[in-house]
């Protein structure tokens, strides 16, 4: 896999990304993350010459600071219990760092390194004045009761607080980390400060300093550049069967949003395997399993009965459907899937989830027909209603929904716009890998430039 990534490389990159490899050993995930954005910068090598030198390259690739801390904990039988906790300060060189936390079994520093080099262009392209970083922990919440996930995040918290700020460092929610934990976590943070400094979270619940649509931002978002990529041909979402991988925060809004639209999903997932409902998922339903009784699949399948088939092996894109939005997990879309995919007649495929398709399964997906957005810019919605989040901290304001949905629909619109215009200055027209990634790279790399070597 690194001898074809490095010939699929423009040759000036090639010596660059092989002292990426040996600085960040065994780290697979961040290395495909940066070998992606390398693959896009070939055009600005003679074009943009300032912004292609290594001496910038290698500031946008290092993180500024990386904090890895022990996180000891008490469960309910008063055993102790050791995690560890990482926050990867990427680039503040457009803001505050901005990026979620993870609390997950796989988290390591590679995950956590890769999320957070995405986040940098990621927020690049949503215009807020913000950052990019990541954070998380190898914690599993699933099956611990309240007292053990606050325990945790009040332990968690204890060590980042010095780190935080909304002038330096906005953490917000990813996989695990939902809004009891944001609650727990921003608790002590204010118990620890004695201060009550709402921009240094987002996420946070209605009552307490949190935005409208933030919960719904990153299916929403997602769901509207997907409709915006659809109107490039004269289509909408009206009349498409979608599938939808996952069903936690994001895959379920992006099934209402696609609902609303006039799609109808018929097929989702979690770790126990898939459902398929060709009636269209119930999502009231998905809601009450997930959301309220935090359960299974099993149990939608067995409350919706008939005519709805729960697959526990296999994969979820062997499901025919004109849309898909990955909305899980990194690499869980193959080469195999993409192949399948494509095969049933796929027209469009947006990321909801970080960097969810392999290398080999993005590269089919770009050389086919179909329309394809990457998750930097297809599932920024999230982090851009964090942004209008701290906008209403700061104003001690608070936006309606209708206000704040509007707004994230401008923000979507103007990525994709972003995107095309970019892809097409640079001679590749429709590419929204390369639009994207060129677009983030140049604004945070001229900002990089303006300020000097630092």
């Amino acid at each position: 896999m690194v001898n074809g990534m490095h010939e699929a490389l423009h040759p000036s990159f090639r010596e660059p990304f092989e002292v990426v490899l040996q600085r960040n050993k065994g780290e697979r995930e961040f290395q495909q993350a940066v070998f992606e954005v390398m693959q896009s910068l070939a055009p600005i090598e003679g074009r943009r010459p300032e912004y292609s030198q290594w001496s910038v390259l290698q500031r946008v690739i290092e993180p500024e600071r990386q904090i890895i801390f022990r996180v000891p904990w008490v469960d309910d039988d008063g055993k102790v219990h050791v995690n560890r906790g990482y926050r990867v300060e990427f680039s503040s060189v457009l803001g505050p760092y901005k990026g979620g936390l993870r609390f997950h079994p796989s988290v390591n520093l590679s995950i956590i390194k890769f999320l957070g080099f995405e986040q940098v262009f990621k927020n690049a392209l949503t215009g807020m004045p913000i950052g990019g970083g990541k954070g998380g922990s190898d914690f599993d919440p699933k099956g611990r009761s309240d007292g053990e996930i606050m325990r945790f995040c009040q332990s968690f918290m204890t060590e980042l607080h010095r780190h935080l700020g909304e002038y330096t460092d906005v953490p917000a929610g990813d996989i695990g980390v939902g809004g009891r934990e944001l609650g727990y976590l921003f608790g002590q943070y204010k118990r620890i400060t004695n201060r009550y400094e709402s921009g240094v979270l987002t996420g946070k619940g209605l009552t307490w300093g949190g935005s409208q649509v933030r919960t719904e931002a990153t299916g929403y978002g997602a769901v509207f550049f997907t409709e915006q990529m659809l109107r490039t041909r004269g289509q909408s979402m009206d009349g498409k069967q979608a599938v939808v991988s996952g069903s936690g925060n994001v895959a379920i809004h992006a099934i209402e949003k696609i609902h609303q639209l006039g799609g109808k999903v018929i097929a989702c997932s979690d770790s126990s395997g898939y459902v398929v409902d060709e009636r269209g998922i119930d999502l009231e339903l998905l809601k009450e399993v997930k959301e309220v009784r935090r359960g299974r699949l099993l149990e939608y399948a067995q409350i919706r009965g008939n005519g709805v088939r729960l697959i526990e092996d296999g994969s979820i894109w062997d499901v025919p459907c004109q849309i898909a939005l990955p909305c899980a997990t990194q690499n869980e879309l193959d080469e195999r899937d993409a192949k399948q995919l494509l095969t049933n007649g796929l027209e469009a495929i947006a990321e909801g989830a970080n960097m969810p398709c392999t290398t080999e399964a993005t590269a089919l997906f770009q050389s086919s027909d179909c329309l394809y957005g990457p998750g930097k810019a297809a599932n920024a919605g999230g982090v851009a209603t964090s942004a209008l989040e701290m906008q209403q901290n700061a104003s001690r304001d608070s936006w309606t929904f209708e206000k704040t949905e509007s707004r994230l629909q401008e923000i979507m619109s103007s990525i994709h716009e972003s995107c095309l215009e970019t892809a097409d200055e640079y001679g590749d027209p429709g590419n929204y890998v390369m639009g994207a990634n060129l677009a983030g790279y140049i604004k945070v790399a001229n900002a990089m430039v303006a300020m000097g070597v630092i």
